[in-house]
């Protein structure tokens, strides 16, 4: 018998850092209602705790994710915690929203993979917010109309410029980091959505030039080189000690026209013709609330409508991520290791939440 689509559905957050601003674009929808906050810092629980009165406050993760009554989750603890918690929630039947990465290492994924496919009815999305930005879904509406003809080189940048986050804060004391699942799967997959193509291998180097001498013991610099299936290639890159604002940068080439995109905004290019002008774009830049992504999974949730960030997206671009670390490691081309459960159909949602 087919399930019914629930018509409310209660929500838990989990890691109120970025975490915080998960708790407004739940409750633009007036059909979701956050009922519980969870932080392990005490102090920072209590604090966003009285921005939102009534709210249950625990620093027990697992609490709110064995909670029958909480039918969605965001996930926005650090990187080392998001594994454990997305298992437990899908497991107990809880769609996921979780920040990047989905989680660390590649058992990790197929474990996820396998528990998305003996539960087929959870949802899970994730926060690629890079697409809601309007320089990038201009971009997006002319690749997909044909103005730049085949695409067949991108390049992204992905500039952190914040680097006392890596040497001070908790991405130094996690037991490890990766930039390329921190910061290059932005673009990694912008490259994917952009081209809708499929990446078939990569190979990786990283150094950690940047934060020599600090507490930081992870490569703060990823390059990455990806092949696609159709031929086109990409490079890709995690460059956390850049000595600059934080930006992503972007270069997408194509048979009919370029696009580049940096700190000072976007231009397209339609000759070689270097006395053709290019044509500015001014769209704001980047301009992307972190609810965007997210108010189009609550849809997608409650009205079965198409989210902004499938669950094949989160998985896609997990898979090519997880590439990238093996490269590093191997020092060889790896292949991608694509997930079953992103290429099975997802059932109807059940009565509840």
């Amino acid at each position: 018998m087919k399930a019914t689509r629930a018509s409310r559905i209660k929500a838990a957050v989990i890691g109120l850092g970025v975490g915080e601003r998960h708790i407004d674009s739940y409750e633009s929808d007036s059909r979701c209602e956050v009922v519980a906050l969870c932080d392990i810092n005490a102090e920072r629980l209590a604090e966003v705790g009285s921005r939102y009165p009534g709210k249950f406050l625990t620093t027990d993760p697992f609490a709110l994710l064995q909670d029958p009554a909480i039918g969605v989750v965001s996930i926005a603890s650090y990187d080392d915690a998001h594994y454990p918690q997305v298992m437990t929630a899908i497991g107990a039947g809880k769609h996921v929203f979780v920040e990047k990465p989905l989680c660390l290492m590649d058992d990790e994924f197929d474990d996820i993979d396998r528990a998305l496919q003996d539960h087929p009815t959870v949802r899970l999305s994730s926060n690629f917010v890079l697409r809601r930005a309007p320089q990038f879904r201009e971009l997006k509406t002319r690749v997909d109309a044909g103005a730049l003809g085949r695409l067949y080189y991108f390049e992204g940048d992905y500039n952190y410029g914040r680097m006392e986050k890596i040497t001070d804060g908790w991405r130094g004391e996690i037991p490890f980091y990766s930039a390329s699942h921190g910061g290059a799967i932005h673009l990694i997959d912008l490259a994917l959505w952009l081209s809708g193509g499929r990446v078939d291998e990569v190979t990786a180097v990283g150094n950690q030039i940047a934060t020599a001498g600090t507490r930081f013991r992870f490569p703060d610099m990823v390059t990455a080189l990806l092949r696609f299936e159709d031929g086109m290639t990409a490079k890709v890159t995690a460059n956390f000690g850049c000595v600059c604002p934080h930006h992503h940068a972007l270069n997408v080439y194509g048979t009919q026209g370029t696009f580049i995109h940096g700190y000072q905004g976007g231009v397209f290019y339609h000759s070689r013709d270097p006395g053709v002008p290019a044509e500015r774009i001014a769209l704001s830049y980047p301009k992307a609330a972190k609810g965007d992504v997210q108010r189009t999974f609550i849809a997608h949730i409650l009205d079965d409508t198409p989210p902004e960030v499938s669950l094949t997206d989160v998985m896609n671009a997990m898979s090519v991520s997880l590439a990238v670390e093996r490269s590093m490691r191997s020092r060889n081309w790896e292949p991608v290791r694509y997930a079953q459960s992103s290429r099975t159909a997802r059932a109807s949602l059940p009565v509840g939440g």
